[in-house]
Formats: C-alpha cells, sequence, structure tokens
C-alpha cells in the first residue's frame, strides 16, 4: 500500500475507526461486528478499507467464515483497546453520574469465567469510580453472605421450573445438555460415568433426574465445583456431563437422543441483592441485568 504520510504529516486516526477495529478483532466476524456496532457488514467493511488505507498497512486475514487480525493488526487492536479506555474513562467524568464507591460482588465459577470479563469491563468504562470486589463460591454460600449482609450482589444459578424465593431475580436462562469428548467413548459405558457437583447444583439435579426418569443406570466418577473441572473430566474422556450449550466448544461436543442420553431443560441465572443497596451496587446491579438480558435465550 502507499506511503500514507503527507506533507510531513502523520494521519489522524477516529475513534469510530479504531472501535470498528477492535470489535472486529474481538468477535472474529464482520456481520457479528457489525451486529454489535448497528452499522451493516458493507458500512463496516468500508470503515476496515478506510483504516487500511488511511494506515497503508492489511490489518486482517479474510477467509469465507472469519476474519484474524494480522501481525500490524494486532498492534493496532491493542494501542486501540487503550485509547478508547482512556476516551471511556475521560468521557465519563463528564456525562456519567458521580458515583464512587466500593461493591462486593460474588459469582459462581461458570459465571465468573463466562460472563463477568465482558461485563465489568464495560461497566468500568462507565463508572470509573467504582470499585469491585468479586468473589467466586457456589450458589448455596453466595445466597448465606448476602442474607449476612457481606456481600451486595451476587449471581447464582438455579432451577427455573422450581419454586424460588421472591428475593432472586431472573437474569438468564439457558439450555442445559450433555457433554462428552469429540469421538470419544465414556457415553457408551455402563453404569454411565457422570461429573457433577454436589447436592443443591442445579446442573446436578437436572442431570442425574434425567438420567432416572430415562432409567439408564449411572455413577458420579467425578466431582469439581468449576466449570473447568468438569472440562478436565470430559476432555479426558473419563465422564460426561450436563453443562450450558454453550459451553460445548472445541473438543467438547453435545450428546443428544442418538447418543443413547436424554434432553435436558433450562437452568437460570439469578440474581440477589442486599436488602439496603449502595448506589454503586444499584448500579452494577442494573449493568448485570441489562447486559445478560440481552444473552438471554431459552430453548
Amino acid at each position: 500500500m502507499a506511503n500514507p504520510i503527507k506533507n510531513n504529516q502523520l494521519p489522524l486516526l477516529e475513534l469510530d475507526l479504531l472501535k470498528t477495529i477492535v470489535v472486529i478483532a474481538e468477535t472474529g466476524n464482520f456481520t457479528t461486528a457489525a451486529e454489535q456496532l448497528f452499522r451493516t457488514p458493507s458500512a463496516v467493511s468500508m470503515q476496515v478499507k478506510r483504516i487500511e488505507e488511511l494506515l497503508g498497512r492489511t490489518l486482517f486475514y479474510r477467509d469465507s467464515r472469519s476474519v484474524t487480525p494480522t501481525g500490524e493488526g494486532e498492534l493496532l487492536v491493542e494501542h486501540g483497546r487503550r485509547l478508547l479506555a482512556l476516551n471511556n474513562q475521560m468521557v465519563s467524568r463528564f456525562v456519567m453520574p458521580e458515583i464512587s464507591g466500593k461493591v462486593h460482588l460474588g459469582a459462581t465459577d461458570d459465571i465468573a469465567e463466562r460472563f463477568l470479563p465482558g461485563l465489568l469491563q464495560r461497566f468500568a468504562q462507565t463508572h470509573c469510580c467504582v470499585t469491585v470486589d468479586v468473589v467466586v463460591e457456589t450458589s448455596v454460600n453466595l445466597k448465606k453472605l448476602v442474607s449476612a449482609g457481606k456481600m451486595d450482589v451476587a449471581l447464582i444459578t438455579y432451577d427455573p421450573k422450581k419454586k424460588q424465593n421472591s428475593d432472586i431475580q431472573s437474569v438468564y436462562t439457558e439450555r442445559l445438555c450433555w457433554a462428552g469428548l469429540k469421538n470419544g467413548v465414556a457415553f457408551e459405558a455402563r453404569p454411565l460415568p457422570v461429573s457433577v457437583w454436589e447436592e443443591g447444583c442445579s446442573w446436578r439435579n437436572a442431570g442425574l433426574s434425567s438420567l432416572e426418569s430415562a432409567g439408564i443406570d449411572y455413577r458420579v466418577s467425578y466431582m469439581s465445583a468449576h466449570i473447568s473441572g468438569q472440562r478436565a473430566a470430559i476432555l479426558a474422556d473419563l465422564a460426561v456431563a450436563p453443562i450450558p450449550v454453550s459451553c460445548c466448544i472445541n473438543n467438547i461436543v453435545e450428546l443428544t437422543h442418538q447418543d443413547g442420553l436424554p434432553d435436558l431443560e433450562n437452568y437460570g441465572v439469578g440474581m440477589v441483592l442486599k436488602k439496603k443497596l449502595s448506589d454503586p451496587a444499584k448500579a452494577i446491579a442494573e449493568h448485570i441485568k441489562e447486559g445478560l438480558s440481552q444473552k438471554s435465550y431459552a430453548a
């Protein structure tokens, strides 16, 4: 590409263009990026072309399914994130309510791993003066901490079919499924080797009750309170596990009737709040509810 320097002056990069580049890199897809940016895919493509011409560099490798940053594209994404974060911090001091303080937020392991990074990153961009301390615990313990006033907001898992206490606000639902190793054989064994957590876990209850209803003999061969532990058991082909369908990635696949396993129902993510919430706690609670409601889907 041509040298972009003219009249000894470097070109200025618009934040809007940088945001597009960062979102494309994060989603790996022009169409998905366009949805997040509320633009058409063609408009996003034009923005990429514009910044590539401006810099005189190719920023993405493109194929029929996805786009990935080139080495120079990764460098631009890295610096773009910093500039966007600095812009958000600066602007939020002028246009956002002056909320400051500390929030004690609790979440189960799977929620902390899958949802919190993005949610907290976006919250920090608009509430730079709020500090969020996160504790990862079981749903049972999180409810106790909120009840004792030691936790402001907690995200727990629950069974949507069971009657819940009025203090649990539903914020997300997703279908559970039986998961196993791709081309694995653990699902063929009888008794069926199952990886679950202890009593009270909504995933465990849904999974084991489905096996009992289907008359499938099983044994609990692996126990872990962490989604990483469930993945380890599956990837070692030691067991199958009831997990959210969105966790079936890479070599973990959904097992169906064709594999001799029953369907599973939805599980829910609920929010539990301390009785007297501070303004910072109210702000993050609303932010999380809005963020998760956009992801929520029920099979």
